[in-house]
């Protein structure tokens, strides 16, 4: 194995979208109500694929609920406060034994650089990092691993690809990688070394 390619959101850094508006709404019920009355969900996959933030708000009927979405990209640096410590210590392990280390992510190219003045061992941790909303590819579409390959010169075989969401893992995995889903990091840990990768 070559390459481990991470997936970043609740992986690498925890993503939590009720932070963004619970200043403003003040209570976990209001905040869901909100994100499911606006279709949060649909509107930052399409984020992710490239839309803006305040085009996707135009569609939005409730003048309040689209200032309020609009504000996001604003607020975005609230949903990514916390880093996951033991995934970053594993993925230095990995390095240290010479195993190059890239990311997969559906990540919306207007709040990427928030991520990165957020977290700016991101951009020395992970090599090559394919961002959804920059490449307009979101997992778990083939053709976002292919930009992967391509772009490091990578055999999809070669490649294991670490993804919390279960979609993006068969996505890796029908594309030739090998790849399982995250769910702690001490599963992780137990997955690599399994693996002789640790």
């Amino acid at each position: 194995m070559k390459a481990v390619v991470f997936d970043i959101g609740n992986v690498l850094v925890a993503w939590d979208p009720h932070a963004a508006f619970l200043p403003e709404l003040k209570a976990d019920d209001a905040v869901r109500a909100f994100l499911e009355r606006v279709g949060f969900g649909a509107l930052n996959l399409r984020a992710d694929q490239g839309e803006s933030c305040a085009d996707l708000a135009t569609e939005i009927s409730d003048s309040a609920d689209r200032a309020l979405f609009a504000s996001y990209p604003a607020r975005f640096h609230l949903t990514i406060a916390q880093a996951i410590p033991e995934t970053w210590d594993i993925a230095r392990r990995l390095a240290m034994r010479g195993i190059a280390l890239h990311g997969i992510t559906n990540w919306s190219a207007e709040t990427w650089p928030v991520g990165l003045a957020t977290h700016p061992g991101l951009a020395t941790l992970l090599d090559q990092i394919i961002v959804s909303g920059q490449e307009r590819l979101l997992k778990p579409a083939p053709e976002i691993y292919a930009r992967f390959c391509a772009r490091t010169r990578l055999e999809p075989e070669t490649c294991l690809f670490i993804d919390d969401s279960e979609k993006n893992v068969a996505g890796a995995i029908s594309f030739g990688m090998e790849a399982f889903q995250f769910t702690t990091p001490r599963a992780l840990e137990a997955q690599l070394l399994a693996r002789g990768l640790l």
